[in-house]
Parts: C-alpha cells; sequence; structure tokens
C-alpha cells in the first residue's frame, strides 16, 4: 500500500494547550471525524492504490475477510467461514447470505466476476500482480497471455466460492482483505460507467455508504442499513477531511473540531508528545526512493550504490524526523523468521569512489536531477535533508519537486521521474507484500527494475510453505533487490503516528499495519 506520511512554534504549557482535546468533540456524538490528508484518487477499488483510499475502502467496501482491529489479522467479512485443503493449494470460502446496498444480493459469482475484471488487462489495476502473484492462471491471463476460463476461481454454488492456488500460500487469506480482492459492483458499473462513485449512484457492501463528496473538502459516509453487521455500527456518520497542512489539521484536533488526526506535523513533534492522545507504535513500513532504472545516469549501479551510501540514516532520524522512526538500509522490515538484507549502509569514502569510477569524480559533470515528492511538510523536510547531503558529500545538485497527490502518483506510474519519494505500508505480515512490488510486472514497479534471478526468487517463494526454506529464498531476492542492485534507497522503517483521545473513543487500537476499521468504533459514554 502507497503511503502518504505526514508528518517550530514556541512550546505552551502543556496543560493549557491539551486542554480542548479533552473537551466534547464538536463532531457530537458517534459522529466521527478525521483528518484523511489528500483529496483521494478515487473510490473505484480497481483504481486505487493509497492510504487515504484504503481508509475510504474500510468504510464503503467488504472482501472475503476483514482486518481484526488489534492483530490486523483476517477475520470473516462476507465469508463467515473458509478452509484450505490438505496439500494447502484450495481455499473454499463459505459465504454469508448479504447484498450490496441496493438490495442486489452477494454470491460466489459476484466474486468470480469481480476478480476477473479486476485482473483484466483492459481495467489496468495497479494490484492486479497480487492476486496474478497467488491464484492458479491469473498472471497469464493479466498479461493477456490466456482467458479467463484458466483462472482459479468456481463458483461451486451461490454461496460457495473456491480460489486454486499457485502453491501452499501461507499469507493468502490475511491478503485478501486488501481492496485488490474487493467485490465489485459491476451492474452499477455497466449502469453509470465511471460515475458510479458519484453519490446518488454509488452502491457498496461495507458499513457505510457514501452520502456526500466536496471535491478538496471533504467526504461524507453514513451506516449502510443493508450491511450484515449493521447492529455493531455505532457511528452515525463518518467525516473525512481533506488537509494536507499538517498543522491546520493539527489546530483542528486540538480545537475538538476533529477526532482523529491520522498525520502529525513534524515541527510541533515536541509539544505533540506530551499529550496523552499522541500515540506512536511500531508499523510494518519502509519510508525509501525509486530510483528510475531507465534513466541514462541511474541505470548505473555504481550511481545508484553512491547515492544511497551518502546519506546518513541515523542522522536522518534523529534530527529531521524525530519521531522514533528506525534507520535502515534494508527495505523490508524484520518480521517473525525473517532476517532484512544487510543493504548499503552510509560510506562516504566508498561513495565518492564509486562516483568517480560512474565517471563522476567529486560530482563533476554529474547532471542536475529532481527529486519529486507529494505535497507534505515531512516529505520536504526529507528531501531537503537528502538534497544538502548529496551537495555536500558527493558535489552534486538536485532540485526538489512538490507534486499534487495525484498528479504526483500519476508520473511515477509512467515512469515520468528521476527520483522519487515512496514509502509502504505492509497489507499483510509476509516479506513478500514488500518484494513483490519490484517484480517485473509488478503494476507498483514505477522505476522499472528488472532482474530475472530476482523474479524466479519470488516466483519459488510463492510454492513453498512457510518456514525457514521460504525465508531463506526471500532474503536471497532482498539481497539482489537492495545490496547488489540498489533498487532502492531505503531510508528508515516508519512507526505509526496518530492523534486520538481514547478516553473517548472506544474500539480504535493500535497494530503494526496501522488499520482502523470502523466496525465496532464508539464513543465512550
Amino acid at each position: 500500500m502507497k503511503k502518504i506520511v505526514k508528518t517550530t512554534v514556541a512550546l505552551l504549557a502543556a496543560a493549557v494547550v491539551f486542554a480542548s482535546c479533552g473537551g466534547k468533540s464538536k463532531s457530537g456524538g458517534n459522529e466521527f471525524i478525521l483528518n484523511n490528508g489528500t483529496e483521494p484518487q478515487s473510490l473505484d477499488p480497481s483504481q486505487i492504490q493509497g492510504v487515504p483510499e484504503h481508509r475510504l475502502y474500510m468504510a464503503l467496501f467488504e472482501g472475503l475477510v476483514s482486518y481484526d482491529p488489534q492483530t490486523s489479522k483476517a477475520i470473516p467479512g462476507v465469508a463467515e467461514s473458509w478452509e484450505r485443503s490438505e496439500d494447502g493449494t484450495v481455499l473454499t470460502y463459505h459465504l454469508r447470505k448479504t447484498t450490496w446496498s441496493d438490495g442486489t444480493p452477494i454470491t460466489a459469482q459476484t466474486f468470480v466476476d469481480s476478480w476477473l475484471y479486476y485482473l483484466a488487462p483492459s481495467t489496468a489495476a495497479q494490484y492486479a500482480y497480487m492476486p496474478a502473484a497467488i491464484i492458479k492462471g491469473a498472471e497469464d491471463y493479466n498479461a493477456g497471455k490466456a482467458d479467463a476460463s484458466t483462472v482459479g476461481l468456481r463458483a461451486v454454488d451461490e454461496q460457495t466460492f473456491e480460489i486454486t492456488l499457485n502453491g501452499p500460500i501461507p499469507y493468502a487469506i490475511d491478503m485478501m482483505a486488501h481492496y485488490s480482492f474487493a467485490p465489485l459492483p459491476l451492474h452499477a458499473i455497466e449502469k453509470y460507467g465511471q460515475d458510479w462513485t458519484k453519490p446518488g449512484n454509488f452502491v457498496g457492501n461495507g458499513p457505510f455508504v457514501l452520502e456526500s463528496w466536496k471535491p478538496q473538502e471533504s467526504i461524507t459516509v453514513v451506516p449502510n442499513e443493508k450491511y450484515w453487521n449493521r447492529k455493531n455500527v455505532y457511528l452515525s456518520r463518518i467525516t473525512f477531511l481533506t488537509i494536507e497542512n499538517e498543522t491546520t489539521a493539527y489546530n483542528k484536533f486540538k480545537n475538538g473540531e476533529m477526532d482523529w488526526d491520522t498525520y502529525v506535523p513534524l515541527e510541533m513533534l515536541d509539544e505533540i508528545k506530551l499529550s496523552d492522545s499522541y500515540h506512536v507504535s511500531p508499523q510494518l513500513s519502509s519510508y525509501y526512493y525509486e530510483f528510475n532504472i531507465n534513466d541514462p545516469v541511474l541505470k548505473d549501479v555504481r550511481v545508484r550504490k553512491a547515492l544511497s551510501i551518502a546519506v546518513d540514516r541515523q542522522q536522518l532520524v534523529d534530527k529531521v524526523t524525530r519521531g522514533g522512526q528506525i534507520p535502515a538500509p534494508a527495505f523490508v522490515p524484520p518480521m517473525d523468521g525473517y532476517t532484512p538484507a544487510k543493504g548499503n549502509n552510509f560510506n562516504l569514502a566508498e561513495a565518492k569512489q564509486l562516483l568517480a569510477e560512474a565517471g563522476y569524480p567529486n560530482g563533476e559533470g554529474f547532471p542536475t536531477m529532481a527529486v519529486i515528492y507529494n505535497t507534505n511538510e515531512g516529505h520536504k523536510k526529507i528531501a531537503e535533508y537528502v538534497q544538502q547531503q548529496w551537495k555536500e558529500n558527493l558535489g552534486i545538485n538536485v532540485t526538489l519537486e512538490n507534486m499534487e497527490w495525484a498528479t504526483f502518483l500519476d508520473n511515477r506510474q509512467k515512469n515520468n521521474f528521476q527520483i522519487a519519494r515512496a514509502g509502504w505500508v505492509g497489507d499483510y505480515l509476509d516479506p513478500s507484500n514488500f518484494l513483490e512490488l519490484c517484480l517485473t510486472d509488478s503494476g507498483n514497479n514505477d522505476g522499472r527494475y528488472s532482474n530475472a534471478e530476482f523474479d524466479a526468487l519470488m516466483k519459488k517463494a510463492a510454492t513453498l510453505p512457510d518456514g525457514a526454506e521460504r525465508n531463506k529464498v526471500l532474503q536471497d531476492a532482498e539481497e539482489i533487490l537492495i545490496t547488489q542492485d540498489q533498487a532502492l534507497m531505503p531510508f528508515y522503517y516508519y512507526v505509526s503516528q496518530n492523534m486520538i483521545d481514547l478516553t473517548k473513543w472506544d474500539g480504535w487500537y493500535m497494530n503494526t499495519l496501522d488499520v482502523h476499521p470502523y466496525v465496532g468504533l464508539k464513543a465512550r459514554r
């Protein structure tokens, strides 16, 4: 999941600064207001790819499984139960009887048709590589090499959905909480075309339905009376604000005009850390820069390595981000049984040598390059730090280009950049979720990295059961990706940073994926 990370004024007395946070919210009762950070790319699950969109997705749609709010593991959604075959390669889901918000039944065939629509080359879904990586026949269908009949999806009957996998993929069920496995209201899409996500036309199956959409301002949703678990939906309305300026959002939170601030301004961290409403915890996510491998200068691995090891990551997290982030030369965060690649650590002498070997001694003749990032003060400060490091340590110049979210994503997807800021929050607890971004045919491979040995290792890992052998294959793949090829420039592992008064709200929990479902969320009395 591509991640926007929103991250000084005189320090005020803590008792004064946070007094307003403990009062009654202007949202009132069970109406919940949050800052979603930016105008969403879309509400169509087949056309989204970011965290702001994911927050909206969890309100408006539900897949076979959903997220446990405390563990981030899969819990029943549209499917009330499931089982695996003895060899682990066939998943059978038993669906509860439920409908779309307009009353149209949702059946096993709904999922077959939705997933084939999502995988179709004509849909051009950015995340199609995720189902393509695990479902038998899906990769060839997505590539236009085979027809839909070859894909391992079958409606056994109206309430039984069978999936044949490429192997005993251990993370498959958790993975299916992601929006790349969403059911789609194809009848509404057929009727309204691209306008199906507009208020009045919208059809969903989640705990809420779309009420209003004011571009660049807010989106509101209200309870879906057809939702199967309606009795556990306590919020009367959710308002998603579109506020890119973190200080503006933070001030709204302090003034009681917002219940959940999903980002915090770096400049005010000293003040924010004094609040009981500030919640920080380790997160399964990485902050990094993407290199455009097609660029005539950046295609040289010596240049990519020089740029990466010329930046002091420890200094970055100590003096710039200051939120407890963990500096990392590797891409994949540590997980149970998995040790990340050793990567290439800060080494100024080696960086200078590599740059000289590439034909740019002391930066001479190195062209001015551009670093693009989406609108955000935190990204700007990080980019300025990197710009300074490269100038002081290597003698090279880069320009910084701030872009609105949709424009930024469009330029990355079209490979229209040299160096681009990026972040990835795990969609499920497995190293493959990070490494698959860099497969040659991945829809999220914006830098166009391609290495046949890396691809082969990833395909092998998909056929192996969970355990030491599989982890070793994934580690070998990451060593190629980062240590050998420096396809990406990792900076640090995130921590999640949220502002919410948990003396007022029940059902919101910190978790490693920083995903927060709305079912069960309610005001404390």
